[in-house]
């Protein structure tokens, strides 16, 4: 199995449905700001409006850290807009709601479904260079926690400003990191 992780998001250009709008958004408008793309299966679902929804909560915070977030799904920024207004969880959204139609995002993330025309609950994070720093791709039937995904964007932007150290398993702002080397080789 071939990994994400470090490679460059590739191209892409679509409409999305934004605070009462449809705005373009492509892979241009991710440079230079950290990133996080979540894909889901379809709106008017059922663990999808849970894990939206969770984030929606995060997203505030997300943006204190400089984070811009994307909902991806193979619906079309109509249907977005739709749910939007029909569900008071999809309401709370103030993140940008891709729409991939045409399934473009979904294959170049690696997460389309090809025989269903939907994609799997991926997550990728993606730097200011745009390149994937984080990429968990779960089944349908598994939901997602927005409070881990902030745990690990928050030591992804820690890893790319600390250049030597490491966050351990579990690691908090402020707790201790590692910085590698051969006097820790057997020590942990």
């Amino acid at each position: 199995m071939s990994t994400l992780i470090n490679t460059e998001v590739k191209p892409f250009k679509t409409t999305a449905y934004h605070n009462g709008e449809f705005v373009d958004v492509s892979s241009d408008d991710i440079k230079g700001k950290w990133s996080v793309f979540f894909f889901y299966p379809a709106d008017f679902t059922f663990v999808c409006p849970t894990e939206l929804g969770d984030l929606a909560d995060y997203y505030a915070q997300l943006k204190e850290m400089g984070v811009e977030v994307y909902s991806v799904s193979t619906d079309t920024h109509f249907t977005h807009k739709a749910w939007h207004d029909a569900s008071e969880t999809i309401k709370k959204i103030q993140f940008p709601m891709l729409g991939d139609a045409t399934g473009k995002i979904s294959r170049n993330f690696e997460v389309m479904i090809e025989e269903e025309g939907l994609a799997l609950r991926g997550t990728f994070v993606v730097n200011p260079e745009g390149i994937i720093k984080v990429c968990e791709v779960h089944d349908l039937g598994i939901g997602r926690s927005a409070k881990e995904l902030v745990r690990k964007i928050q030591a992804a932007q820690y890893v790319a400003s600390h250049d030597g150290e490491v966050c351990p398993a579990s690691w908090q702002p402020g707790e201790e990191t590692l910085s590698p080397s051969l006097d820790l080789v057997g020590k942990i």
